[in-house]
């Protein structure tokens, strides 16, 4: 089975792009878990935050934004003493923070995959390019537009190269290759 050459033979990194990577997202715990690994992975590897990743669930809750929302500094130094987390005070608020504005976003919309959907008419989105590997990018118009739109809604460490990197991660961008088994099935929503 041909799959996008970034997996590389890690089988981490096989399971994420076989079972998520790239496949259209609409389930709002899964968009506020992808969000959050992202801030995580700012100046990391992927690799790392998904070898965390069990533990990133533990100490956020699963990723339920309505139980983050309320974490104060007493759960900032309790996830800071988890053994194998991340050690970043700065993000680990910054996803609190953004625990808030989800659930603003979650009030306007009626869910926060109907807000980041309506970027592109509830569509996947294929750039000319992107599918036979001749343009490589990691921001665009897109990624600028709704990272500048998240930050209006006091969003933090979501800037447009991490936000793409989400818009690839929920199938909002498709960015598998042409040759990738997953290709055809995101392409069926575009």
């Amino acid at each position: 089975m041909k799959r996008c050459s970034w997996t590389g033979d890690d089988s981490l990194l096989v399971e994420y792009h076989d079972k998520e990577w790239g496949i259209p997202l609409y389930d709002d715990y899964k968009q506020f878990e992808y969000l959050s690994m992202e801030v995580m992975q700012c100046g990391l590897s992927w690799l790392t935050v998904l070898r965390k990743r069990a533990v990133l669930r533990s100490a956020f809750d699963e990723f339920d934004a309505s139980k983050v929302a309320l974490y104060d500094e007493m759960q900032v130094e309790r996830i800071m003493k988890l053994e194998g987390m991340i050690h970043s005070p700065r993000k680990i608020r910054a996803i609190i923070n953004n625990a808030k504005a989800f659930l603003k976003i979650q009030e306007v919309f009626g869910s926060f995959s109907s807000y980041l959907w309506q970027f592109t008419d509830n569509k996947t989105v294929e750039y000319p390019g992107h599918a036979d590997g001749s343009v490589c990018i990691t921001r665009n118009d897109l990624s600028d537009k709704v990272s500048r739109d998240l930050k209006e809604r006091k969003f933090s460490y979501l800037g447009s190269i991490t936000v793409y990197s989400h818009l690839q991660a929920a199938g909002v961008i498709n960015d598998h290759r042409n040759y990738c088994f997953r290709y055809r099935h995101v392409e069926q929503n575009l």
